[in-house]
């Protein structure tokens, strides 16, 4: 069995869920909007983020980053948010 990893802060990590996006020119509403992500996806975007371990590289990238063209590649939602840029 593997090792078990509390998941992060919610609140925090929904913020850097709608941080990232924001960064890469993705508005989630519009997406959910559009049908082009379901709450639910959304929902597990935020989980995903709970559980990554890079949450130091992210805010760092955040913190530097205006706009990019892709998603960082420690990001375990860079899938997500590059389908939804294109």
């Amino acid at each position: 069995m593997g090792k078990i990893f509390p998941l992060g802060s919610p609140e925090t990590h929904f913020w850097l869920t709608r941080s990232m996006a924001r960064r890469l020119g993705v508005n989630l509403s519009d997406a959910m909007a559009d049908d082009l992500l379901s709450p639910q996806s959304y929902a597990d975007m935020v989980t995903r983020c709970r559980q990554c371990p890079h949450v130091g590289a992210c805010q760092a990238w955040l913190a530097q980053s205006t706009c990019a063209p892709e998603a960082p590649d420690h990001c375990l939602n860079a899938a997500i948010f590059n389908r939804l840029r294109h």
